[in-house]
């Protein structure tokens, strides 16, 4: 397997490494206009996988911050060519790994001794690797642990690495630059966080705790003991990721019983407890030989203030969608519409968000919902191509909607997306984490 003996640190480094990836895209342009010429049927794909393989071949060296947005971006299959998708996906469980010198030499920096002087056993080689660290095997006391290990640099660069990417994220979601902090202050608190593994130590265990009654969800036990800031260990769990589960052909049933895990856990938290793991992607879940959902990484967690949760769910309910009163003063609490709006600006943007509202909302307004209806999701796509290329709403010169939306919209579309390669049929009644779950 390629490994990595060094990773870029420096602001110089990084930025450069993002240069030389730009001029192999701008290559690839090149090349797609004369293409385009010759094999116009063909042209507009291979552009896309050319660019998403020197993206992604750019910024699985930086790791952290940069590789991070590519694993965000891959969980947008509804708004990206598929091309991107696929090679982005990477990210989330299967990149170069630390060689075996550098995580020693880590160790000891954290520890002030090798892993073997901590250990009974601990294998060098790092079983999987993703954007901000990888895991490695270890044992202790007849314990077989799943060791994690941050990668060095990881926390010092996050706001240059912000600062790179900044731009591009700009113009993939038209964000304008004026008010745009806050969007990209709440991005850069929540990649601190997830730097912070005695933050994240504190954090599953509390999930673990609280979520311990749902049926068929399991969680690691986590050993303060062997962990540090930059180091974090907890039970060695066997079973597939989730995406590798999903390949494997499962029933019907067996799938219906993952996926309500899934679904109760996520209700749980964001109903009962108001802080949600924000971060559903498949290499954060495995499912166990029992059909048990394992939840492995809880880095990254949403707290959802009052202000933002109350607006947000009651436009999950019809009535509210459908009285113009009460939509109204919702999307004005959630920061769509703005008081120095126009007329025709309010009238824009209510039957935007309208039409988003009404499709996201689906799976909450009937007791059970088919995730494996692509006439649904390939509604989503269809929407999201039609704003992508809204001429009206890239004239906009202003940012809308709460900070909080960036992490919730992540959670949902990311959970969507997960049932959905799960082609799952699940209970979904909107007081079911209130009757079935307390």
């Amino acid at each position: 397997m390629e490994t990595i003996d060094r990773i870029p640190t420096s602001k110089i480094q990084r930025a450069s490494k993002l240069i030389t990836t730009g001029v192999k895209i701008g290559g690839n342009y090149l090349k797609y206009y004369g293409e385009k010429i010759t094999n116009p049927e063909t042209a507009r794909d291979n552009l896309n996988t050319n660019n998403a393989e020197d993206i992604y071949d750019g910024l699985k060296n930086l790791k952290g911050s940069a590789l991070k947005f590519a694993q965000m971006l891959s969980m947008e299959k509804n708004f990206l060519p598929q091309a991107y998708v696929e090679k982005f996906s990477l990210s989330q469980f299967s990149v170069p790994p630390l060689s075996a010198p550098l995580v020693i030499k880590t160790f000891r920096k954290y520890f002030g001794k090798s892993p073997l002087d901590m250990f009974d056993t601990f294998d060098a080689n790092a079983i999987n690797a993703a954007s901000i660290g990888q895991v490695h095997k270890a044992t202790a006391d007849g314990k077989e642990l799943a060791v994690k290990i941050q990668y060095p640099g990881v926390a010092e660069s996050i706001s240059s690495d912000l600062a790179l990417v900044k731009p591009i994220a700009m113009s993939m979601f038209n964000i304008q630059a004026k008010d745009s902090d806050k969007y990209f202050k709440e991005v850069e608190t929540k990649l601190f966080e997830e730097t912070n593994y005695t933050l994240e130590l504190a954090q599953s265990n509390e999930v673990a705790r609280a979520c311990a009654h749902i049926p068929n969800l399991v969680f690691p036990k986590y050993y303060a003991e062997y962990s540090c800031e930059r180091v974090l260990t907890m039970d060695w769990m066997t079973g597939k990721h989730l995406s590798e589960w999903c390949k494997t052909n499962p029933s019907q049933e067996s799938a219906n019983k993952v996926a309500q895990a899934l679904w109760d856990f996520y209700m749980f938290q964001v109903h009962q407890l108001k802080k949600v793991h924000a971060d559903p992607h498949p290499g954060n879940f495995l499912v166990d030989a029992q059909e048990n959902l394992i939840a492995i990484d809880f880095g990254c967690m949403k707290a959802i203030p009052d202000s933002f949760y109350h607006p947000y769910f009651e436009l999950a309910e019809k009535e509210n969608l459908d009285n113009p009163a009460v939509y109204k003063a919702k999307l004005i609490d959630l920061e769509i519409l703005l008081d120095k709006d126009t007329p025709a600006e309010t009238v824009y943007f209510s039957n935007l968000f309208y039409d988003v509202l009404s499709l996201l909302t689906q799976p909450f307004q009937s007791d059970t919902f088919d995730f494996s209806d692509e006439t649904f999701f390939g509604k989503l796509a269809e929407l999201g191509e039609r704003y992508a290329n809204d001429k009206e709403l890239k004239k906009m010169n202003v940012n809308r909607g709460s900070k909080h939306f960036i992490y919730i919209n992540r959670t949902f579309f990311g959970l969507f997306s997960l049932l959905h390669d799960l082609k799952a049929t699940v209970r979904t009644g909107q007081n079911r984490h209130v009757n079935a779950l307390i």
